[in-house]
């Protein structure tokens, strides 16, 4: 068990030691984030490894999930051109961990596009997919001796969707019929290219494993007893989940459901409403069964119910045919989306081993925590033990009753962070970050405490009345059985006696 964070969230050092700017450095700057925040120092790990480590100790977190910066690494975002501070940074923070025997857990790409392959297309360009590749081989080179889990992208449903579908996260295109399926196309493929090159290359001499981060919200119908909205519920999953599980863990294609309900839009609409593009069949031989592990990042659920009238207005929603709604008695948090809902972890889960990892490859849950407000109680935060008890205790049932391959539970964040265009109005940490303070000094909140307590556990812990009423009596504790002559011996005294 461990806790995570990402490299732009948390960095800072946003210039420094020849780094290149990312897309959301320029998103940021340029005022998108709530209350015009940027990360230029964020929570400045870029200067406080030992810090950052000193916290994982006191959690007794034994991984850290975090991410490499392409532009620390590449300024320009291509391999011409290698930033030797971005390596050495890296290469400290990686033998701190392993200094103190926490593993680390590195992700590739969390969402922070080189600027300057933005401007030749980013995502939408293929040519990304190989420059991915390329950094993919260099860190893998550079970081492969020590680092044995490797993700090559975190939530990648994230960057088509609100990167390229909505336009709320950067690089602020709208677009989502064409662009956010052309995006997750090319980074399916650079997924697979990544993969194909730690196999090829490195598999054999560093012994780690190449898998993938996954984001999805369980989707409820809202009448279970309603095939529609069944059918609709299975829609969502598809078009979240399956549309980079399927290619990568199935059979190198999208879905059948998502092909065919993309067709089937466009024949309701007089013009094309989305453009869903096709792999070759060499394409889908090289993709399928690109993954050592499956990531799973879960926050949330939804009630979903098929959408009754085909809108022709390209959005998530409409091209998927389906509506979601929220239960009015699922618990609130300071974030619109996110809404507390235990059982969907396990359901998911569950979803996940019955649909894609049929043959027990492993899981691991890389994502799962709530928000709280920056205001307020910051430190007293029982809606987030509360939050982790019952998601943990779900998790828990996946594995040792349904028979998930559960690996390993990723609570997000090990502090409070740049939450991307929120800034800083929500915080998830496990830490409390003081962000008025230039040092940005961390405090341990309840939940971090708490947390401590479960990784030491290996579960959850029992309360002290609990461990009092069911704990363990002392070793040479004397156990058997009793019975009593009278109780026992039915016979009757022959009277000659």
């Amino acid at each position: 068990m461990g806790s995570s964070s990402a490299a732009f969230k948390v960095e800072g050092g946003w210039a420094e030691g020849d780094k290149g700017q990312s897309i959301w450095d320029v998103f940021g700057q340029h005022g998108q984030a709530d209350d015009n925040a940027t990360a230029n120092v964020a929570c400045d790990s870029y200067h406080k490894i030992d810090y950052d480590v000193y916290l994982l100790k006191g959690l007794q977190s034994k991984v850290y999930h975090f991410s490499i910066s392409w532009s620390r690494i590449f300024p320009t975002g291509l391999k011409s051109k290698v930033n030797s501070a971005g390596v050495k940074y890296y290469n400290r923070l990686i033998d701190r961990l392993i200094k103190e025997n926490i593993k680390p857990m590195v992700t590739l790409y969390h969402w922070d596009l080189p600027q300057a392959l933005q401007e030749s297309g980013g995502w939408q360009n293929e040519s990304t997919s190989q420059a991915f590749m390329e950094y993919a081989d260099f860190c893998f080179s550079s970081f492969g001796d020590r680092v044995k889990h490797w993700i090559t992208f975190h939530e990648p449903w994230v960057v088509s969707y609100a990167g390229y579908g909505t336009g709320q996260h950067a690089p602020g295109i709208k677009d989502p019929g064409n662009a956010s399926f052309k995006v997750s196309h090319n980074i399916v493929k650079a997924h697979a290219k990544a993969w194909h090159v730690y196999n090829d290359k490195y598999r054999a001499s560093q012994q780690g494993q190449v898998g993938i981060s996954l984001n999805s919200d369980w989707a409820e119908p809202k009448d279970p007893n309603n095939p529609d909205d069944v059918s609709a519920a299975e829609r969502y999953l598809q078009f979240m989940l399956g549309w980079f599980a399927h290619p990568i863990l199935v059979n190198g294609d999208y879905p059948e459901v998502l092909k065919t309900q993309v067709q089937h839009i466009n024949t309701q609409c007089s013009t094309t409403l989305a453009e869903l593009p096709t792999f070759s069949e060499e394409e889908k031989a090289y993709i399928s069964g690109t993954a050592d592990f499956l990531g799973i990042s879960h926050y949330t659920s939804r009630m979903v119910n098929a959408s009754e009238i085909p809108s022709c207005v390209a959005n998530y929603d409409n091209i998927g045919g389906f509506a979601t709604h929220v239960d009015p008695s699922w618990p609130t948090t300071s974030s619109p989306w996110l809404y507390v809902v235990p059982w969907g972890l396990r359901r998911l889960l569950n979803y996940v081993k019955e649909e894609y990892v049929k043959g027990g490859l492993p899981i691991y849950i890389t994502g799962n925590g709530m928000p709280t407000p920056y205001t307020g109680e910051v430190f007293n935060d029982t809606a987030r033990v509360e939050y982790l008890t019952a998601y943990i205790n779900e998790a828990l049932k996946a594995h040792s009753l349904d028979g998930v391959n559960l690996k390993g539970y990723t609570a997000w964040a090990l502090m409070d962070t740049f939450e991307w265009n929120s800034g800083y109005s929500v915080r998830f940490g496990l830490h409390h970050v003081d962000f008025t303070n230039p040092t940005r000094p961390r405090t341990a909140k309840r939940s971090a405490i708490y947390y401590s307590e479960v990784i030491r556990s290996n579960g959850i812990p029992l309360q002290k009345e609990d461990e009092f009423l069911y704990g363990e009596f002392r070793p040479n504790f004397a156990w058997s059985v009793a019975s009593a002559a009278y109780q026992v011996d039915k016979g009757v005294i022959p009277s000659s006696m």
